[in-house]
């Protein structure tokens, strides 16, 4: 198989399970966002805090050839470590700022 598109399946399931697992303490919802058209992997929180809206990006990942570049990773137990423990290699997994100093 394609290991790009076996990394697609694997981003795809880690982001929609984040948006499973996270216990509810706020008046958060979490979403999972996943075009594999564009290689975008996103999972977002919205949502009332007291009086102030949320609209903010947990997790971020790209997936380019056959790299995962993760722009954010705001998960207390990384979803990083998650993709790795599902069968990304590390050496595939580029973090935001070594995506920056690269380009």
């Amino acid at each position: 198989m394609d290991q790009t598109l076996n990394y697609a399946e694997i981003l795809k399931k880690t982001v929609q399970e984040a948006t499973i697992n996270q216990p509810r303490l706020q008046a958060l919802k979490l979403y999972s966002v996943c075009d594999t058209d564009s290689g975008h992997f996103l999972v977002i929180a919205t949502g009332w805090d007291k009086q102030r809206w949320i609209d903010s990006i947990l997790f971020h990942a790209r997936l380019v050839k056959h790299q995962i570049i993760v722009e954010e990773d705001n998960f207390e137990e990384s979803l990083t470590q998650v993709l790795i423990a599902r069968g990304v290699r590390k050496e595939d997994i580029v973090i935001h700022l070594e995506a920056a100093i690269l380009s």
